[in-house]
């Protein structure tokens, strides 16, 4: 963290439909010129003053101009804060340039990106000179992968408290989910699709769950790819289309928690199939939105969703938990998940070592209490 710098967040991309949102949150939460300090960064001053005003923000709003191909406009903005949000994606053609800035700053990054491929280089290329740096760059921040890497955390966490020990396996389970696509999710699959036709072993990469954890590969996982009853849910499950990303990162996060799951863990993500029940995102394919789009606010806030999570000891005793959002996944949570985890990274867990991170493994119970508190989740034990 750059700990001397003039504002806690800078959002970078704040004229994009996801970076509109979180400086929309931030407003709203903690206002302008308050105890966290904040400022939104684009391109275009005017298109930043647009939004500023479509947001009806204080016009001492502050504004900050970059552009991800302008690398020195980029070394003047990541100077002036503790942690930059990136919603500026696809990452893995936009994001290069902000990272590299920020390690060789000592500021941290966070973002919400959904393509292995590009973490994958990250973590290769940055990952040490972050550790020198100080400098913490804390990928998936949104709905991928945050409730799910620290639903796996809390399962972990609950089943230590009433069985004694951490387990080797645990079931994510999506029991109902709402909610829709934006064009900047659209475009970053668009990407990654294009970087496997070019580079036929990046299909091999996003088809291995431990991509995420350079020189360790651990037991063969759940396949989760076929229709079959599960007992612990009562219920069918057939193939979630986020599980390739988000069993990765938790993989990663038990390898940076020293394999406090143990090196056999287990892990599998399907959606429960109950006639009826909304279990799908909406918008996807040919009728994708374009980038700048996304869903309509009375969509966002009638989404929502809920995850059960089954821990299951080597005996067979079991422990369940669940995380439930108040808005739509992708877009109304996750601005509010980015910007909270922004938050709880240069407030709460200020002291915490620099490197490429997952947020359950960095910021832990801190980020479940400020995501329970400000961002509409909810933790349970339900047995």
């Amino acid at each position: 963290m750059n700990p001397n710098a003039e504002f806690d967040v800078i959002v970078y991309g704040a004229t994009g439909y996801t970076g509109r949102l979180v400086a929309e949150y931030l407003g709203q939460r903690y206002g302008v010129g308050g105890d966290v300090s904040w400022a939104m960064a684009g391109r275009s001053r005017a298109k930043l003053e647009a939004v500023r005003d479509e947001l009806a923000l204080p016009a001492e709003t502050p504004l900050v101009v970059a552009d991800a191909d302008d690398p020195a406009s980029l070394d003047a903005m990541v100077r002036r804060a503790k942690a930059i949000i990136t919603t500026v994606g696809p990452y893995q053609l936009y994001g290069d340039k902000l990272v590299a800035a920020c390690v060789a700053a000592g500021t941290d990054c966070l973002d919400l990106t959904g393509e292995p491929n590009w973490m994958a280089r990250i973590i290769a290329e940055h990952d040490a000179a972050a550790k020198a740096s100080g400098a913490r760059i804390v990928h998936s921040c949104g709905f991928d992968s945050i409730p799910f890497e620290l639903g796996v955390w809390f399962a972990e966490e609950t089943a230590k408290a009433k069985l004694g020990t951490y387990v080797p396996r645990v079931k994510g389970r999506i029991r109902a989910i709402q909610g829709g696509l934006s064009g900047g999710t659209a475009a970053s699959g668009v990407a990654t699709m294009a970087a496997i036709q070019q580079d036929p072993s990046i299909g091999m990469l996003m088809m291995n769950p431990f991509a995420l954890t350079p020189g360790f590969q651990g037991p063969e996982q759940p396949a989760g790819s076929i229709v079959e009853h599960d007992p612990d849910v009562g219920a069918d499950v057939g193939p979630f289309m986020m599980a390739m990303i988000n069993t990765k990162n938790v993989h990663r996060s038990n390898a940076l928690l020293g394999h406090r799951w143990g090196a056999e863990f287990k892990y599998d993500e399907m959606s429960v199939l109950i006639p009826g029940a909304p279990t799908e995102f909406t918008g996807m394919g040919p009728d994708a939105p374009k980038p700048g789009e996304g869903p309509s606010k009375a969509e966002r806030e009638a989404g929502f969703y809920d995850i059960v999570f089954i821990a299951i000891a080597d005996d067979g005793r079991k422990v369940k938990v669940s995380v439930k959002g108040d808005r739509d996944p992708g877009y109304g949570s996750t601005s509010k998940m980015l910007a909270e985890a922004a938050i709880c990274l240069v407030r709460d867990t200020k002291d915490a070592p620099g490197g490429v991170w997952t947020p359950g493994a960095l910021m832990g119970s801190k980020l479940v209490d400020r995501l329970e508190a400000n961002a509409g989740l909810t933790f349970a034990v339900e047995g």
